[in-house]
C-alpha cells in the first residue's frame, strides 16, 4: 500500500495545523517537536510564529540538538541564547536535549555503515515526535527534510559527528560522502524505531535556498514557495518534495537547487533509508486545497 501523503500550495500557520489533523493520529504521552531553530545570522529559517498553532494545538515540547560545529548553537549556553533571540523559548517549552551527558545510545537494526547512534539524553523523556521540517537545498546532504531532522537533527552534537563520520568523529569532514549519507538513514531508522512509529511529519517547501538553515550566512531562496507536505512516512515525503521539485520545470531556479541536490547525490539518502524498510518511495499524494 502507497504511503499518504497530503500537500497544499497554501502555505500559512493554519494550514499547517489543517494538514496535521487530517492525517488523525493523535500523538500520545509526552511529545517532543522536533524544529530546526535556526543559526543566528541565518534569513530563511521558518520561525516559531508559523509554527504556532501546530504546537498550541499538539502542545508538546520543542526540542533541539547543540550542533558539532562552531557557530551560537554549539554548546548549550549558546544554544539556549538563540532559542531565546529567535523567539522559540518565548513562547513554548524548550528542550535541548543534549543539555547535559551522557548522550542516549541507540541501537541501529541491519545498518547499512553504522550499528548505533548517539541522542540528546533526553530523548527518553518522551514518548511521541512531531517532525517539523523545513524542506530546503543542503550543503552536504543536498537537501534537508524529514530524514535529515530524524538523523542529524536528533543526534546529540557528538552524535552529529558520528553519523557524519560514518562511525569515526575524527573523520567528521573527510569521510566517504555516500556513506556519510547511509549513515543518516541509519540513524533516521533508529529513531523511527526508538518512537515505535509514532512521528507525524509536516514538510515545508518555502524558502528553499541551496543552503541549510544552519548556515549563517546562506544563498536567498532561489525557487518559488511551492507548499506544505504532511505524511505518517518520512521516506515517503522527502521523495514527494523531491518530485515537487523536478516538477517544477517553469521555476527559473530550479536548475540551482537540482545542481546542489544532485551536486551531493542527496536521493542517496531516501534510496537507502527505502532499504531499511522503515517507510516507502511509493505514496499517493493527496492534494488539500
Amino acid at each position: 500500500m502507497k504511503s499518504k501523503v497530503y500537500f497544499s500550495k497554501t502555505i500559512t500557520p493554519e494550514k499547517v495545523l489543517e494538514l496535521y489533523r487530517l492525517l488523525d493520529t493523535p500523538l500520545s504521552g509526552k511529545i517532543g517537536i522536533k524544529v530546526h531553530s535556526g543559526e543566528t545570522g541565518n534569513q530563511n529559517f521558518l520561525r516559531p510564529e508559523f509554527w504556532k498553532p501546530v504546537i498550541d494545538y499538539v502542545g508538546g515540547t520543542v526540542v533541539e540538538c547543540n550542533t558539532a560545529y562552531e557557530g551560537t548553537r554549539n554548546t548549550t549556553e549558546k544554544h539556549v541564547k538563540t532559542m531565546e533571540d529567535h523567539g522559540w523559548s518565548r513562547q513554548f517549552a524548550v528542550d535541548i536535549l543534549d543539555a547535559e551527558g551522557p548522550d542516549l545510545e541507540l541501537e541501529v537494526k541491519n545498518g547499512n555503515k553504522i550499528s548505533r547512534n548517539f541522542v540528546g539524553r533526553h530523548m527518553a523523556d518522551y514518548d511521541s515526535a512531531l517532525v517539523l521540517s523545513h524542506f530546503k537545498g543542503h550543503p552536504m546532504g543536498g537537501f534537508g527534510g524529514a530524514l535529515k531532522q530524524l538523523s542529524i537533527g536528533f543526534a546529540s552534537s557528538y552524535g552529529k559527528a558520528y553519523i557524519h563520520g560514518v562511525g569515526d568523529v575524527d573523520a567528521f569532514w573527510t569521510s566517504d560522502h555516500d556513506s556519510f549519507l547511509e549513515s543518516m538513514a541509519d540513524a533516521a531508522a533508529s529513531v523511527v524505531e526508538y518512537f515505535k512509529g509514532n512521528i507525524v511529519y509536516i514538510n515545508v517547501m518555502k524558502n528553499m535556498s541551496v543552503d541549510c538553515d544552519c548556515c549563517a550566512v546562506a544563498e536567498d531562496p532561489c525557487m518559488k514557495d511551492i507548499g506544505i507536505l504532511a505524511s505518517l512516512d518520512p521516506i515517503a515525503i522527502d521523495q514527494a518534495c523531491l518530485d515537487l521539485v523536478y516538477g517544477a520545470k517553469d521555476d527559473p531556479g530550479q536548475a540551482h537547487l537540482l545542481e546542489r541536490i544532485e551536486s551531493k547525490n542527496g536521493v542517496h539518502t531516501v534510496e537507502a533509508a527505502a532499504k531499511l524498510g522503515f517507510g516507502s518511495r511509493e505514496y499517493e499524494l493527496i492534494t488539500v486545497e
